[in-house]
């Protein structure tokens, strides 16, 4: 039997410089088949050509045995594959359903779109899927959670042969992602093709029935899930052994350094009260509308109050807008870091410097041999790979961008660090460095408060964790009690 897709001798150079050497990959029909790799693997310059985002410089695709060149993704779709991207592109003005069926709406008399079938087939699709979201609630209201899915949804309405999922699961929380995959399941028994690229290696092997692993833009290897282990799929995508996973070298003290009673906030949160301390990695652990975002936009004075108390270091302090967290000491490296944490027309020092103009700048004018400096300070701490700091923040890997909003909000000198989902989307090089700079912030005094999906992180980098259910305290497990069950047992 033809393969669904196979691909052979992929090349791709950006002004000389090699993207991608030699990409391999062979796809079978009803299988998921894993694309694994660091960050500047080549996994994302393989897909954008595959989908004809990009042109090739050399090398074939075939489509069960007859030799495609797409030229855009249109003509992908035309002929059976579908892509969810990692950077979400929604119209947010837009409901649900006008997002999913655009350009392909039911019409009616006169040609007018039919939104009573649009609506009709959307939350067909939506329900049969187990996504637990309605199709005329408008883009904008929605969480980036709700959003992939809808994005999933998306792929899935054009009934293609072969979807590609790229990090699917990033902003998705564990009861969410099982939707997700029920639905591939479900396309495996109906002799779809995956191709599925997570940074997730935990729910590779659970879904995954092969793999392929690309390293420096080179095809490395490929086999059957059932025959490797995860540390030897670790060492091809790095290319050398991982000691550990998590890096964790912080002792919790017992001075105070944030504490909070009564909090509430308009969009959910209903009587918070919790304390962090110094030195201290505090994690909040929820499903997908737990409340754990809409606290620390709350924190960072991102959502008006509604209630509740807030002390920072013994003081109690108002927070009604980022300038205020900011004085207070609290610096938020939120989830979305392209829609919020990032200008990505800017260069490497541009981002590094946002949050520190005030200081950086004389009458209004910066002063480019202290923005340099302090530039190059985050860069070296963070180990940030890149050519130069002129270098435009949009050509770095996931994991350096990641680090170049840590970096941001360093040169504030915080106390208090929020990270919601600081991980998300890096590879597992990336993620260990990312570990290391919260444990040594947290062990040079700082207080750490960390929001992520992922059980093994929260089980790996937590002090104690606070576990949210429908906005509310559902309890609390210090270190010694932590376990994925207990805190699925309290999330549920």
């Amino acid at each position: 039997m033809a393969a669904l897709l196979e691909v052979s001798d992929l090349v791709k150079s950006f002004s000389g410089v090699p993207a991608l050497r030699d990409g391999r990959f062979r796809l079978e029909p009803g299988s998921v088949h894993a694309l694994c790799g660091g960050n500047g693997a080549g996994k994302s310059t393989f897909l954008k050509i595959v989908m004809g985002i990009q042109p090739r410089d050399s090398g074939v695709i075939r489509r069960r045995g007859d030799e495609v060149s797409f030229s855009s993704p249109a003509e992908a779709l035309a002929n059976g594959i579908a892509i969810v991207e990692q950077e979400l592109s929604p119209v947010p003005a837009m409901s649900v359903a006008e997002n999913i069926y655009m350009g392909r709406e039911p019409v009616g008399r006169f040609g007018r779109i039919d939104f009573a079938t649009l609506n009709r087939q959307t939350q067909d699709l939506l329900d049969g899927f187990g996504f637990s979201i309605r199709a005329t609630d408008l883009m904008m209201d929605l969480t980036v959670a709700q959003t992939q899915l809808v994005e999933i949804a998306k792929a899935l309405s054009y009934d293609a042969e072969v979807i590609i999922l790229d990090e699917p699961t990033s902003a998705l929380g564990e009861a969410e992602a099982g939707h997700l995959f029920a639905a591939i399941a479900t396309m495996k028994a109906r002799g779809k093709g995956v191709i599925y690229v997570s940074h997730r290696l935990s729910e590779i092997f659970s879904i995954a029935d092969s793999y392929t692993v690309f390293r420096d833009g080179s095809f490395v290897q490929t086999g059957a899930m059932a025959e490797i282990s995860k540390d030897q799929l670790i060492q091809l995508i790095v290319g050398r052994p991982l000691t550990e996973e998590f890096i964790k070298e912080n002792t919790p003290g017992t001075e105070a350094v944030l504490s909070v009673s009564g909090l509430s906030a308009a969009r959910g949160v209903r009587d918070i009260s919790f304390t962090a301390h110094r030195g201290e990695i505090l994690g909040l652990y929820g499903l997908m509308g737990s409340g754990r975002t809409e606290i620390f936009d709350r924190l960072f004075g991102l959502c008006a109050e509604t209630g509740g108390q807030i002390a920072v270091g013994g003081r109690q302090v108002l927070l009604r807008s980022p300038a205020e967290a900011i004085a207070a000491g609290i610096a938020y490296v939120t989830e979305d870091r392209k829609g919020s944490g990032l200008v990505l027309s800017g260069s490497v020092r541009d981002n590094l410097c946002l949050a520190t103009l005030a200081a950086l700048s004389r009458a209004g004018v910066m002063r480019a041999a202290q923005e340099g400096d302090a530039a190059a300070r985050m860069i070296d701490e963070l180990k940030i790979k890149t050519a130069s700091d002129a270098l435009g923040v949009g050509h770095l890997s996931g994991g350096n961008q990641q680090k170049v909003v840590l970096g941001k909000w360093f040169l504030t000198a915080p106390r208090i660090l929020l990270l919601d989902e600081p991980t998300r989307g890096v590879d597992v090089g990336a993620k260990r460095e990312i570990y290391r700079v919260m444990s040594d912030f947290a062990r040079a005094g700082g207080t750490v408060l960390m929001v992520s999906s992922e059980t093994d992180e929260m089980l790996g980098m937590a002090d104690r964790v606070i576990v949210l259910k429908d906005g509310r305290m559902a309890g609390e497990l210090g270190r010694d009690a932590l376990s994925a069950e207990g805190l699925l047992h309290l999330a549920a």
